[in-house]
């Protein structure tokens, strides 16, 4: 059978697999570092691609490619093709009052669910054009076309020099919070609205399985936006819920039908089949642990053994772990905050537990959104860096309430776009996935979750 490659253009790297397109067997793979920080210039995307297939032994056997990448970054071409000015990321939090500034204008949260199923937030695509409108409006009138960043890798790598040739799919337009999974349409009006008037041009939404070009002999898929590419890799179906903790911590049901939540706290997202990915996001996930290990001098692991050594509820301390304002809830110039602080709770395990379940409870609270969406959860998939360590996977069940399936260690979103690839490339979507997974039980501890609710909201908001 042909080989396939799949790409993960994530916040912190570019990671590559390539695998055989009829079995699934992992061939080879790469990786390379992306630049820190909440703007890149997103050349240094196109270059970690280049090192990073290099590593994985290039493309001359491969038949076909497809880019799963980071949501909602804001990338802007002018009209020859080149870059205005470095992408904003979705952790760029200074498009807030901008996203504040969109709901109240086209009349609150209800309208914004009806319009195209989300509301805006900093994260999104749009809250980020209304900032450069009046932040940066020379760049703004500059901007003639704009498109996310696994659209303009895709763009690269076809060699195409025209805008009209940036070919988006379904998944990753749905958080731009000018396209709509329910309709299926952008709303052009929306994408003025954000920029005051000016109307650039946005990317064509391919099918999920539709050739978009050609790299060399390589066919190119659509790719999708890393949340979806992670429930195709990990063959996510109905009932089933993702919690994937990452940079940002994610929780996503595959759906039939679109969510129009007017609070905003989920987003109606498509996912990379043609049906829908509900999804509740937070922005303090696996850096929690790592915040929580560096204040105690250990490692992660260390932190786990610590973590796990202290009663469930560390006896009362509790953490609401808003470290970098938040998303869910709609917080973004909070402050973290610590409850229960004595004497008694006054050591490592117990600020090591707090921090765990502080964490998981966030991302508890995203699986409850889901299911008043109407999710169902019948599986828990626990993926991410964050959920490679021992403590978080002890824990998630009994902070859920419920069994948590943890994959083997992988990288579900670049085998999601191999998966994607595969599917572009036979007309047929496989039917591998790309880890098997191993079940965690634990008596739940729904104190655990008691507490974390009555300390939340008297966090600094």
């Amino acid at each position: 059978m042909p080989l396939v490659a799949g790409v993960d253009s994530s916040t912190q790297a570019c990671k590559v697999v390539v695998r055989d397109a009829g079995t699934g067997e992992l061939v080879r793979q790469g990786r390379a570092a992306h630049p820190v920080g909440t703007e890149v210039d997103p050349r240094a995307w196109e270059a970690a691609l280049a090192d990073a297939l290099a590593e994985a032994g290039g493309l001359h056997d491969v038949s076909a490619l497809s880019v799963g990448g980071q949501q909602h970054g804001m990338v802007c071409l002018d009209d020859a093709g080149d870059v205005v000015r470095p992408a904003l990321l979705w952790n760029d939090t200074r498009s807030a009052d901008a996203a504040a500034d969109l709901v109240t204008e086209l009349g609150g949260g209800q309208a914004w669910a009806d319009a195209v199923g989300v509301v805006p937030v900093a994260s999104f695509t749009g809250s980020k054009l209304r900032w450069l409108a009046d932040a940066e409006p020379a760049n703004a009138d500059r901007t003639a076309a704009v498109c996310l960043p696994h659209d303009w890798l895709t763009w690269r790598l076809s060699g195409a020099a025209g805008l009209d040739s940036l070919v988006t799919d379904r998944s990753d337009a749905s958080g731009t919070a000018y396209w709509s999974a329910r309709t299926g349409e952008y709303r052009q009006d929306l994408v003025e609205l954000a920029l005051r008037g000016r109307s650039p041009r946005v990317p064509r939404v391919a099918r999920p399985d539709e050739r978009v070009g050609q790299h060399g002999s390589v066919a190119l898929g659509p790719g999708a936006g890393d949340n979806a590419a992670a429930a195709l890799g990990l063959g996510a179906g109905p009932g089933d819920v993702v919690v994937s903790i990452g940079t940002s911590g994610v929780v996503t049901a595959v759906s039939a039908v679109p969510a129009a939540d007017p609070t905003g706290t989920v987003a109606g997202f498509a996912d990379a089949t043609g049906a829908h990915l509900p999804l509740v996001c937070t922005l303090n996930a696996a850096r929690v642990l790592d915040a929580a290990a560096a204040m105690l001098r250990v490692s992660l692991d260390e932190l786990a053994d610590l973590a796990l050594s202290a009663p469930a509820g560390a006896d009362g301390l509790g953490l609401v772990p808003y470290l970098e304002g938040e998303r869910t809830p709609d917080l973004p110039h909070a402050t973290g905050s610590v409850h229960g602080l004595t004497l008694r709770t006054s050591t490592p395990a117990h600020w090591a537990r707090a921090a765990v379940e502080g964490l998981l409870c966030g991302l508890a609270d995203g699986i409850d959104a889901l299911v008043a969406q109407g999710a169902t959860v019948d599986r828990v998939l626990l993926v991410g860096g964050g959920a490679r360590s021992r403590a978080v996977q002890e824990i998630a069940p009994a902070v859920f309430g419920r069994p948590v399936a943890v994959p083997a260690p992988g990288e579900a979103v670049a085998d999601g776009a191999a998966r994607q690839a595969a599917w572009v490339l036979t007309g047929e979507l496989p039917g591998w996935v790309g880890a098997e997974t191993r079940t965690v039980e634990a008596d739940p501890t729904p104190a655990v979750r008691e507490r974390y609710a009555e300390v939340r909201d008297r966090t600094d908001r």
